[in-house]
């Protein structure tokens, strides 16, 4: 029975749906309205978030104490969030047009960027120590040194819409062209190279490394999972539930890819083969958002509607 289970899933792509609420843990957030949407893992071993609405930086630790940084600035509406190359967390702030820095203790610290209305969306620490980020109206891709100075390189496509950065196994940073259904590769000297994805109204979301040296994406619109090699040779999968909206995507701590389903209301996981299985969100209409792999070995992520954090134990 077993050899034949797996012969069907090899030939019809079969998608196991598990419905396990008891492997979740959400944490509701103490203050009213915060809209938590991007997480990540932080040099202390908690996971860091925004709070889009609530206009915070929140840290979770992974026994679920919940400690929120107000930014300085009202109606920021901070984005993206990452650790940084000196133990600090750095981030967005997309209506602020700003990128932030926050200590472990919540010291927090802001820079301007040159260009105005940038609407800077995601964040990460580059291999030359610098941190780079998008800038979704700016339609630049943005690098920062950690004493504040800045360049900028801007797309060749107009409205492209650059959203969400990464760092590569190859050293390279990559990122996903939101609006013009490209993903994109830029060296740390600065030459770029794109790739178009085979739907361009697909909405590459957000991106992560996958455990088999490649580049794992969402598309929101297409309702699939991307991946992508370093050389360029693009694969998708489709998510089974028809609107799901896949939006955050992380390397899991079993060799396989975990994504959200926003609208699904689904925790999922993709192995590097391809075979999606997912599990239902315990809260309705939750809109579980982002997703990171906790210093646990659990998968953390937002639910933006439920305002909490979540914890799910594979």
């Amino acid at each position: 029975m077993n050899l034949l289970r797996k012969l069907l899933l090899s030939l019809i792509g079969v998608f196991l749906v598990v419905p396990a609420h008891a492997q979740f843990t959400e944490y509701p957030l103490p203050s009213e309205n915060p809209a938590p949407l991007c997480v990540t893992l932080g040099p202390d071993g908690a996971v860091w978030f925004v709070e889009i609405v609530g206009n915070r930086i929140g840290r979770i630790t992974v026994s679920g104490e919940i400690t929120e940084f107000p930014l300085p600035t009202p109606n920021s509406y901070p984005r993206g969030i990452t650790s940084g190359p000196d133990g600090a967390v750095w981030f967005d702030e997309m209506y602020n047009n700003k990128v932030g820095r926050i200590t472990t203790r919540g010291i927090i610290s802001e820079f301007s960027i040159p260009t105005p209305n940038s609407n800077p969306r995601s964040i990460v620490a580059g291999p030359d120590g610098a941190m780079w980020f998008t800038e979704n109206v700016g339609n630049k891709i943005g690098r920062m040194t950690l004493s504040g100075a800045f360049k900028e390189k801007k797309l060749p496509h107009p409205l492209s819409g650059p959203e969400h950065i990464v760092l590569g196994p190859d050293g390279n940073l990559w990122f996903t062209e939101e609006d013009g259904g490209r993903i994109g590769r830029l060296t740390p000297n600065g030459v770029l190279t794109e790739f178009p994805l085979p739907d361009p109204e697909s909405h590459p979301d957000v991106m992560t490394s996958g455990p088999d040296g490649a580049l794992w994406f969402t598309e929101n619109i297409s309702d699939k999972i991307g991946r992508i090699t370093t050389a360029g040779v693009i694969a998708e999968y489709s998510v089974p539930t028809a609107g799901s909206d896949p939006a955050g995507i992380t390397s899991g701590p079993d060799g396989a890819l975990w994504f959200t389903e926003m609208l699904g209301n689904k925790l999922a996981r993709i192995t590097t083969e391809g075979t999606i299985t997912e599990w239902p969100v315990p809260t309705t209409r939750a809109h579980p958002a982002n997703i990171t792999l906790g210093s646990d070995g659990a998968l953390w992520f937002s639910e933006r509607l439920a305002n909490s954090i979540a914890r799910f134990h594979p």
